[in-house]
């Protein structure tokens, strides 16, 4: 019994119910319904554990005590307790296990200590972190309603930046339009004064003209009027008779490369412009190419005439008065290249404009006009006629439906039969100096097209015209100006 009792003290097991009892009080409203329940079953437990001890210590007490020692205790407080509230069997498990068991549920509760108090440290942690984590964010918070401020006002100024600018793009626009205006004013002035300074340097050039005209009479006067022959040495050994070249002569080189580039350039500009004007009222593209071919062709005829008449009429005007070292030829020639801008050129698109009317090998829709390409045609005739002042002139090769290709001549279109050997028509014509090809005309060559050049000139009428509309005759009669006919004495 004695070593019962010890072990009993030594485990301290009231203790250890103390403590659990208290350690369950301050935890009850903090751990769940199944952990306190848990706690209470343990409590049982280990006072069941106690009590089982405490009844085999009564039961040793009272063997000790014999048959009659301790009866009137049993009776009075064991048995009446025993009676109403408790009924206890002796437990199945041996003194030494229980007391084990009660030591390993020690040993667990202070583990739980110390894991609850592990426990309660990681939540102060954690709390700490999240009272500076909520700080942070705070103060995140704070940052970015400063920063919405802060975007709010550049947005404000924004907007007024964008009003102002605005204001000031208008304001530079009105400014350049303004530019633009006295720029434009500039340039007709300066257009103006170009003019002035052509029409100085061209009355220059006359009194200088005239001066020596002048010079000349005073001189023919002066030995008229002297019998003596010593003006008549004077005359044979005078600095006038200098073989000096003229300038038409010194500047003929480059008169002709100017030219035949120009004349290319017709061929790759102008003539592309007036392809694309027909088009839009003719589908059919050979017919198109027909009406430029003859408007070439034809405007080369009118600028050849108005050039031989424009120089009968400056013959006719110099003859009288020419005594200078170059022959009467090369005077008018010379003339006629300072003064190429007297060519009546709108004369001679009216001419071109009249023959291609009468032409029986081109048609043209009634409801528009070969004005259409009149700067094509004024600008060959221009080309044509400053062709003529060369020495030699260039011109044309001739050029007929149905005859033999030649490829010296004339380079084959994208859609000829390059097998075919006759010419079907002509898309541009071969320019000439002589008989040496100085520029390639184009051409379009097909089986079967001396057959078909045949029966379109039977089909066609030789009298086959068509009447100028009202609205030509206007714009010829409106478009007249000098013609070489009608130059005199003083236009020169």
């Amino acid at each position: 019994m004695a070593d019962t009792l010890r072990r009993l003290v030594n485990t301290s097991s009231f203790s250890v119910l103390q403590d659990k009892l208290e350690s369950w009080h301050q935890d009850y409203h903090v751990i769940s319904c199944d952990q306190n329940l848990n706690r209470c079953c343990e409590l049982i437990e280990l006072t069941a554990k106690i009590q089982g001890e405490l009844f085999t210590i009564l039961n040793h007490t009272a063997t000790e005590g014999g048959h009659y020692a301790g009866v009137d205790t049993l009776k009075t407080r064991l048995l009446p307790w025993l009676g109403t509230c408790f009924s206890m069997a002796r437990p199945s498990v041996t003194d030494d296990t229980s007391l084990q068991l009660i030591q390993e549920s020690v040993e667990k509760d202070r583990k739980i200590r110390e894991l609850s108090v592990c426990h309660d440290s990681d939540m102060q942690k954690m709390e700490t972190q999240l009272c500076s984590t909520r700080l942070q964010l705070d103060s995140v918070k704070a940052e970015l309603a400063d920063a919405h401020m802060e975007l709010d006002e550049t947005k404000n100024k924004s907007a007024t930046t964008l009003l102002a600018t605005e204001d000031e793009i208008l304001q530079l626009k009105a400014d350049l339009r303004a530019a633009h205006e006295k720029a434009e004013s500039y340039r007709r002035k300066l257009d103006t004064l170009d003019d002035y300074e052509r029409q100085i340097r061209l009355l220059r050039e006359e009194v200088s003209f005239l001066t020596t005209e002048k010079a000349m009479l005073q001189e023919r006067l002066v030995r008229s009027r002297s019998p003596s022959p010593l003006p008549r040495r004077s005359r044979s050994y005078s600095p006038l008779r200098s073989e000096s070249p003229t300038r038409a002569q010194l500047t003929n080189s480059s008169r002709h490369a100017r030219l035949v580039s120009r004349f290319s350039d017709l061929y790759a500009v102008e003539r592309l412009e007036a392809q694309s004007l027909l088009r839009r009222y003719i589908d059919d593209l050979e017919m198109v190419q027909k009406i430029i071919f003859i408007a070439v062709m034809e405007s080369f005829q009118a600028a050849k005439l108005a050039y031989r008449q424009f120089k009968l009429r400056v013959r006719k005007t110099l003859s009288p008065s020419h005594h200078g070292p170059e022959s009467l030829e090369d005077a008018a020639v010379d003339y006629i290249v300072r003064n190429l801008d007297l060519y009546d050129v709108q004369a001679s698109v009216n001419e071109v404009i009249n023959a291609m009317n009468v032409n029986p090998r081109i048609s043209f829709p009634p409801e528009v006009d070969f004005v259409l390409i009149s700067n094509l045609i004024r600008e060959t005739c221009r080309v044509a006629f400053a062709m003529q002042t060369l020495d030699p002139p260039l011109d044309l090769a001739f050029a007929n439906n149905g005859e033999l290709h030649n490829d010296n001549k004339y380079r084959r279109s994208y859609d000829s039969e390059f097998t075919a050997p006759l010419v079907a028509y002509h898309v541009w014509p071969a320019l000439m100096e002589g008989d040496t090809v100085m520029v390639k005309g184009e051409a379009v060559t097909r089986r079967g097209a001396l057959w078909r050049s045949r029966s379109r000139s039977r089909s066609a009428s030789p009298m086959r015209s068509r009447s100028v509309s009202p609205t030509r005759s206007l714009a010829f009669n409106n478009s007249r100006s000098l013609s070489p006919g009608r130059l005199t004495a003083s236009r020169l």
